[in-house]
């Protein structure tokens, strides 16, 4: 299978721009740092790529443009990742908030929206809540009804 087809990671689909956007969140403050290489590199083992592979896609990752999926649990499991991806060292710079901020945007979440699905992320994380059962819980907000 290449690269550029999809790749199933426990029933759920994943694709080569999911994780150059999930390098893109890495070096969104400016360098990747040790904590977010190795989560960069976990992920892209789930996805069924070596090492070698990784590091090239990293080395090489441009500007790509951020196509969201249409279902909104794919939409969830993006930002899902890339909020692991930036909270690796525990802060989240202004680069990586504005970067989120467009993926959101791209994933069809409002302006107002955005600052509290954010933190609703990071506290979900920071609770250690997995991925799926926050995406009940976001399900169920309030908050994305405005």
């Amino acid at each position: 299978m290449s690269f550029t087809d999809f790749i199933a990671d426990n029933g759920r689909k994943v694709n080569r721009e999911n994780f150059i956007h999930l390098i893109q969140v890495a070096q969104a403050d400016g360098n990747i740092d040790s904590r977010e290489l190795a989560l960069l590199h976990r992920y892209g083992r789930r996805f069924s790529l070596t090492d070698t592979e990784i590091d090239k896609l990293i080395a090489s990752e441009q500007s790509h443009i951020y196509s969201a999926p249409y279902d909104l649990e794919e939409r969830f499991a993006h930002l899902y990742d890339a909020v692991s991806i930036m909270n690796t060292d525990s802060s989240i710079s202004e680069g990586e908030k504005k970067l989120f901020g467009k993926l959101a945007v791209a994933a069809s979440f409002t302006d107002d929206v955005i600052p509290r699905l954010l933190d609703f992320i990071l506290d979900g994380l920071r609770e250690g809540v997995d991925e799926h059962e926050l995406f009940e819980k976001l399900r169920k907000a309030k908050f994305l009804r405005n």
